[in-house]
């Protein structure tokens, strides 16, 4: 029997259409297998899987004896899987039992633990105590649901956290790492490449309820712990440091203050602090201000410590000769304008005078000698203008006058410090080449870098950038420099048994705007130690102190301090100085010579070798300068301020000071001494008083002092 030709064409119809689906199927097959089948099997993994992310421990900071400034420890960090959280149908409990032992708002944990996601934070370096109560918590049973073990859908991951073991020490320079562990500020930032290691990873299985598989499979990416790496920074030096700017933030309540202390011949920073600064454990309690590094970041006329560029360049040049002649009559002519010093006059002097003296005239002389090509020829060679390249983030250029602009008034005033801006630590690098034979180093914060293991990687060596000055030309600057401390403006910063050299400075800050500020001074001491064989240099910078400001009062002590314990600490031997020993130069702490007749105060002064300048004709000293518990060197001129006793109904008397050249500042500090009042008319220094200096007038009267407004035709440049 034949089969119907309408049947057998339906049968063809369908295996036509078989035919066509399979190809179709067997099509889909290979796109999804071979062309799709990478991003599906991914796609899938990912369902299946949640990825926790395990930190990498950031390597050790250490100091350069192997002492640890900055290390991880391992915390626990909790997380959800909302999931599973919603599953367990008792959000509301799971989130008051994890607020209630995290000390967080049950409602934003509520709403953090039932997100639609398949993992959320919930806190990140909980406290070990706080840690375990969460692990152990558990939900009792009601009539609705059985206890629990643990808390549903509440995990937790251990995390590094960085820990800084010395606190505020060394905060400004170390910087601080993040709640990602990454590197934020200082040192952590620079090197965080190479602290941070790389993270690992946690993966566990669910299943498609989002719940997590028991036995199921579960894999572990360990982490690579980051390198380690070992500053220049010695710990016990850093301390002097910072004992000292604590000192110096009681004693003169300065806006700040910083020190810097560099080994000369290799340009490895010893020790950077500054103050005010930070704990980096807590670094989000303090003000963003305080965790900036400005003896790296910021820029100031420096004022008569640039004098040793100016110096250093001539001397070179052969401009100048210790034995050059100047005269200074308390100013200089300079393109129609006066460049003042900062003292009446000095007279007739040598260039080794001048320089023991920091005339302004003598070194506006020097530099207008010298010519800007000259001058600018050092400038750059020494470094000034541009990065020192230290491996610190934020490093300033400093501002230099473009040179085709520069005027003689200009070069005048470059000469003493002002005009051009620098960064303390261009300044220090600058002056340490100039103890180094004349070779500028660049400056080293880091020296090694070792893995995990303790194995060395890498080790960073001195770079020697340049020769500034002949080897002649150093030597001779420190011989110089050592006069100034022996002999000159520096004497406060003499350490006993040790060659020491160096430069005060006190420069009037620049008012934002233009123009300087005759309230507000910066006081500064740059010194090498010991001369003839230099271990260390050291700048200490103290930005507007109260009362007094100079930089031998308030800077210079501290430097003496600082140069006195490290040298100890390195254990240099004292030194024997025959020509110091013959001259008897010992630290001397002032007595109160308050209230005495001037012939006792006379007589104990000379005793201690002192000298005495007695102001006014009367018997009885009623305030003295430097004020008692200043430490001098014998030979050292104090001030005594005479009163006359009342007799009958005569009142006390005491003897009008000079106050013409003071400023505002200086005034205030004399008056409040002498127990007198005064009147102001005018701004800037005095330039005229009455009554007239030297004369006697009773307690509490009135001096009336006219002031003289800074003019763009009289400079009035500040000095030691």
């Amino acid at each position: 029997m034949s089969v119907p030709i309408k049947i057998k064409k339906r049968v063809a119809g369908i295996l036509f259409f078989m035919t066509l689906l399979l190809i179709v199927l067997a099509g889909r097959l290979v796109w999804v297998q071979l062309v799709k089948g990478e991003e599906l099997r991914q796609k899938a993994f990912a369902v299946r899987f949640r990825n926790v992310e395990v930190k990498a421990k950031r390597g050790t900071i250490y100091d350069a004896q192997g002492k640890p400034l900055a290390i991880s420890i391992s915390t626990d960090s909790f997380y959800a899987n909302p999931a599973e959280v919603k599953r367990s149908k008792r959000e509301k409990e799971i989130a008051q039992k994890v607020a209630e032992i995290l000390e967080l708002e049950p409602d934003k944990v509520l709403q953090q633990i039932t997100k639609e996601q398949a993992f959320v934070w919930i806190k990140r370096h909980v406290p070990e105590e706080k840690a375990q109560k969460l692990k152990t918590a558990k939900l009792p049973a009601t009539a609705e649901f059985t206890a629990t073990n643990s808390l549903p859908g509440i995990k937790s991951v251990e995390e590094p956290e960085r820990f800084y073991p010395k606190g505020q020490l060394l905060a400004n320079v170390l910087g601080f790492a993040g709640i990602d562990h990454q590197g934020l500020y200082g040192i952590e930032k620079s090197y965080d490449q190479i602290l941070s290691g790389i993270s690992g990873t946690i993966m566990v299985e669910y299943d498609n309820r989002g719940q997590e598989i028991p036995d199921a499979l579960q894999k572990y990416i360990p982490p690579h712990d980051g390198n380690s790496i070992f500053l220049t920074i010695d710990e016990t030096i850093q301390y002097i440091v910072e004992r000292e700017l604590d000192g110096i933030m009681q004693l003169h309540s300065p806006k700040k203050a910083g020190i810097v202390v560099m080994e000369p011949k290799t340009g490895r920073v010893l020790a950077m602090g500054m103050r005010p600064a930070f704990d980096p454990n807590n670094y989000n309690d303090f003000a963003q201000v305080n965790w900036k590094n400005f003896l790296v970041s910021d820029v100031y006329e420096p004022g008569s410590t640039f004098k040793t560029v100016t110096m250093s360049g001539a001397l070179d040049e052969g401009v100048v000769n210790v034995n050059d002649r100047f005269y200074c009559g308390g100013f200089v002519q300079v393109g129609g304008r006066k460049v003042r010093c900062w003292k009446a006059s000095h007279g007739s002097q040598s260039f080794m005078e001048g320089v023991q003296n920091s005339c302004n005239p003598v070194f506006v002389t020097v530099g207008l000698r010298s010519g800007k090509d000259v001058f600018y020829r050092y400038l750059h060679g020494f470094g000034f203008g541009k990065k020192t390249g230290i491996d610190l983030p934020g490093e300033a250029t400093g501002i230099l006058l473009s040179k085709d602009k520069v005027q003689e008034i200009h070069l005048a005033t470059m000469s003493i410090g002002q005009t051009n801006a620098v960064t303390p630590l261009q300044l220090l690098t600058a002056f340490a080449a100039m103890a180094n034979e004349g070779k500028l180093m660049k400056p080293q914060i880091v020296k090694e870098i070792r893995d995990k293991e303790g194995k060395l990687m890498r080790t960073i060596e001195p770079e020697v950038v340049r020769q500034v000055i002949s080897v002649e030309t150093a030597q001779q600057v420190m011989s110089i420099l050592e006069s100034v401390v022996s002999e000159g403006t520096g004497k406060t910063a003499y350490v006993e048994g040790y060659r020491v050299g160096g430069k005060t400075g006190t420069a009037q800050k620049i008012i934002p705007g233009g123009g300087y500020s005759t309230s507000e001074y910066i006081g500064s001491f740059l010194g090498v130690a010991p001369v003839n064989d230099p271990r260390m240099v050291c700048l200490v910078v103290v930005d507007s102190p109260e009362g007094m400001y100079y930089g031998s009062q308030v800077a210079a002590p501290a430097f003496r301090n600082i140069v006195r314990d490290t040298l100890r600490y390195l254990q240099v031997p004292a030194q024997i100085e025959p020509e110091k020993i013959a001259n008897n130069l010992h630290s001397i702490e002032l007595p109160s010579l308050v209230d005495l007749q001037v012939s006792e105060a006379v007589k104990i002064l000379s005793q201690k070798k002192l000298k005495a300048d007695i102001l006014g004709q009367g018997t009885k000293v009623k305030a003295q300068l430097p004020l008692a518990g200043t430490k001098v060197v014998e030979g050292s001129k104090v001030v005594l301020y005479t009163s006359v006793p009342a007799a009958g109904a005569e009142p006390e008397t005491v003897v009008v000071p000079d106050f013409t050249g003071k400023n505002i500042v200086e005034v205030k500090e004399e008056v409040k001494m002498l127990n007198l009042n005064f009147d102001i008319q005018g701004s800037g220094v005095v330039s005229r008083q009455e009554p007239e200096p030297g004369q006697q007038v009773p307690l509490g009267s009135t001096i009336n002092l006219y002031l003289e407004t800074l003019s763009e035709d009289v400079l009035y440049p500040i000095g030691p």
